[in-house]
């Protein structure tokens, strides 16, 4: 199975936003309860989603639909499971993490709604935005050992950490993530692999910008990162291009792998003058996997 490359972000408030959901080649949705819905309209949006839900059973999705909740300080995050446990979201994203027992904690009322409901344990996934807090950033080593059997993976946030922080910007003046965003982003992809969980990039905030936003997503792929947080559909196609390998990098990766398939007893292997070792081999054969797995879910979108 191919990892979810592209979660879109989509207001759980708007009629018109959701209508355009199923058409919109995301791998996965993220129907938002929480910052895209002003207060006075939680409890519409709660039962927008539900009802989103419920016309969508989960055998029958097209694409993977996740919810954002509100965060457990903000007291609506029970009011937002009690409203969607029962149809069935793919996941949950759980903003404003402090740390894994945040993760827990929801995960066991995960665990009463889903009894309750009548539905397989655990079925429902987490994904929480793991650093948005000032506190968040030192407990990220500790989702390697925490045990945390819904966790789908590990993302990241720079705008709320950088209001936990009071401060002014979250850039370097040439545009690129301040050292403190920089930091806090690759322990994020560093505790997501000891977790072994994917690592989601987070969200390019311009979405007219195609080439920033292509251009750091393939570097995020390159680092370790499997997907991406997009905010406007127009971002989907250029996300999903960017986290799947293209033609020249899956040819090479077969060349590296049918040579050391030729050198069984080898270390490293000879290609067009540089040498190769067990590392890059480990990589070709990630590339070859996720290529077919990638061919494979093309495939079963169009007998959809």
């Amino acid at each position: 199975m191919i990892p979810l490359r592209s979660f879109l972000f989509v207001p759980g408030d708007s009629e018109k936003k959701l209508g355009k959901v199923d058409g919109c080649g995301a791998d996965a949705v993220i129907l938002d309860l929480e910052d895209a819905v002003a207060p006075a309209n939680k409890d519409a949006a709660r039962t927008l989603v539900a009802e989103f839900l419920r016309a969508r059973p989960k055998a029958e999705r097209p694409l993977q639909i996740w919810v954002r909740v509100n965060p457990l300080g903000s007291g609506l995050t029970l009011a937002d499971l009690a409203a969607i446990v029962a149809v069935e979201p793919d996941g949950i994203v759980q903003p404003k993490t402090d740390g894994p027992d945040d993760v827990r904690t929801l995960s066991h009322y995960c665990d009463a709604l889903e009894a309750q409901a009548g539905l397989e344990p655990g079925a429902i996934r987490i994904l929480p935005v793991a650093t948005e807090t000032a506190r968040a950033p030192f407990s990220l080593g500790a989702f390697a050992d925490a045990k945390l059997d819904r966790l789908a993976g590990l993302t990241w946030g720079a705008e709320d950490l950088s209001a936990a922080l009071c401060a002014s910007g979250n850039r370097d003046a040439d545009g690129t993530w301040a050292f403190t965003y920089r930091m806090v982003r690759s322990l994020t992809l560093m505790a997501a692999h000891a977790a072994g969980v994917p690592a989601i990039e987070t969200l390019h905030a311009d979405f007219r910008d195609d080439e920033g936003l292509r251009a750091t997503s393939r570097a995020a792929r390159a680092e370790g990162f499997t997907g991406r947080l997009a905010i406007h559909p127009a971002q989907v196609a250029g996300i999903n291009e960017s986290f799947t390998p293209g033609d020249e990098e899956v040819a090479f990766a077969a060349r590296l792998i049918t040579a050391f398939e030729a050198q069984p007893d080898a270390g490293t292997v000879g290609i067009d003058g540089k040498m190769y070792d067990i590392p890059h081999l480990k990589a070709a054969r990630r590339t070859r996997a996720l290529h077919e797995a990638a061919l494979h879910e093309s495939r079963s979108a169009q007998d959809r």
